[in-house]
């Protein structure tokens, strides 16, 4: 088993200074952190793996293909690969698990 805690992921994406922090990956998934503060900028671009998103704090807007809708706390989202995304609008600090299958390369 592999458990972690909310806190101590965020403290760790924190120090490393980044928007993103892999903490586990294993050969049909990866899943991270993605910290975004209100009023930031998304630079994703899309990606080659399905991802599923599940917001854990914060409030923004997330268009995914040509779709639009708001996303707080408890928000699911899935985004298939290679299809253009982003958050935007982001009203209050976003913290989002982030699940990629396959592994994120």
């Amino acid at each position: 088993m592999k458990a972690f805690r909310l806190e101590e992921l965020e403290a760790e994406r924190a120090a490393n200074e980044g928007a993103y922090l892999q903490f586990l990956r294993e050969r049909h998934m990866s899943v991270g952190l993605y910290a975004l503060d209100k009023g930031a900028q998304d630079p994703q671009t899309p990606h080659n793996q399905d991802e599923v998103y599940f917001v854990v704090s914060g409030r923004a807007s997330v268009t995914v293909g040509e779709e639009t809708t708001q996303v707080a706390r408890g928000s699911v989202v899935y985004v298939p690969a290679g299809v253009v995304h982003k958050f935007h609008h982001i009203s209050e600090d976003l913290r989002v698990l982030v699940v990629f299958s396959p592994p994120e390369s």
